[in-house]
């Protein structure tokens, strides 16, 4: 344009394990060290980005997590002290899930617009896909902003040096990269915005069911497409 498992038994058991030996002492992350533990809190995560997603922070409970993620709410703190940290650390999920996404879909680009056009593609994917995690990040500015920042700044940063590089290269004008980073995330931004998220919510802002038929699927009309990627081009092209 983009960690769990020990012994904690009970009534059901040993679920996989963590490596803090309890989830009251608030020491830190509880990572797991088994591929089930892995996984549990991998079901987790996918089940708290449901619940966040349509709920938004305030309304969501530990709960309902665990309810749709199959776990029993001990297991749930074998891998999280609480719902806030479940919280932030999604937040840290989606954003390395969408710059793995970006980066593997740009990387072998032959130039910087090449890049461009394959990131904001794979950006507009993860979205479709993801579309709750607007709401997530939204609430992050309120609920944990140091999350929230982190989020886009860790975005800007590996946009940065692509940017960086391809200036070396003379693939592009020479310019401010960090200005430049910020500007082409906020075109992503509200294209997303306007062509996926708004039309999904529908008149009564009540979620749809996904629809597309344009930009590979990506929900991205390919006109709009088109247009953005050959405005980039024209603003980054050398002097």
């Amino acid at each position: 344009m983009a960690s769990r498992d020990s012994g904690a038994s009970g009534a059901s058991g040993v679920e996989g394990g963590a490596n803090a030996s309890s989830h009251s002492a608030h020491a830190g992350p509880l990572v797991p060290v088994t591929a089930r533990g892995e996984a549990t809190r991998r079901r987790i995560l996918d089940a708290a980005e449901d619940v966040f997603g349509e709920m938004g922070y305030y309304e969501a409970s530990v709960s309902e997590i665990t309810r749709r993620a199959g776990v029993a709410q001990g297991t749930f703190y074998i891998y999280f002290h609480s719902k806030r940290e479940t919280f932030v650390e999604l937040i840290e999920d989606i954003g390395a899930r969408l710059r793995a996404e970006t980066s593997a879909a740009s990387e072998s680009a032959p130039d910087r617009i090449e890049a461009e056009r394959r990131g904001f593609m794979a950006f507009f994917r993860f979205v479709y896909d993801h579309r709750r995690i607007y709401r997530i990040v939204e609430d992050a500015g309120r609920v944990a902003p140091e999350a929230a920042r982190e989020y886009y700044r860790r975005i800007s940063v590996g946009y940065e040096h692509g940017l960086r590089a391809a200036m070396r290269a003379g693939q592009i004008r020479e310019t401010n990269e960090e200005a430049i980073g910020y500007a082409l995330m906020g075109i992503a931004h509200f294209l997303a915005l306007r062509w996926i998220i708004w039309p999904a919510e529908g008149k009564n802002g009540q979620e749809q069911p996904a629809q597309s038929s344009n930009a590979s699927d990506a929900g991205i009309p390919d006109d709009i497409f088109d247009a953005v990627v050959a405005f980039i081009a024209r603003g980054l092209a050398p002097d």
